[in-house]
């Protein structure tokens, strides 16, 4: 355990943005679960709701800098070529 005092602050600190990275990414996947279960029902225009909201999410983790850009990037491509491939 550390003993000086601003190394105590950056272990509460450390710890505050860890939970916060953490429910943020546990809300993007959420998010992009909705989506493949909505695919799963074949709802086109659910899913494209869908894919609105999980995309809004995810771009707003990569903004905060939880999710790099391409990994984003990639997450968002791979949930919009699934809806875009329903019949």
């Amino acid at each position: 355990m550390a003993n000086i005092k601003s190394a105590k602050k950056r272990i509460l600190v450390n710890r505050a943005k860890a939970d916060r990275n953490k429910a943020i990414k546990s809300g993007v996947k959420t998010a992009i679960k909705k989506v493949y279960a909505v695919i799963e029902s074949g709802d086109k225009a659910a899913a494209t709701a869908e894919l609105a909201a999980a995309t809004k999410t995810i771009e707003m983790a990569a903004s905060k800098g939880i999710y790099h850009k391409n990994n984003a990037a990639r997450k968002v491509s791979r949930i919009s070529k699934a809806v875009n491939q329903m019949a």
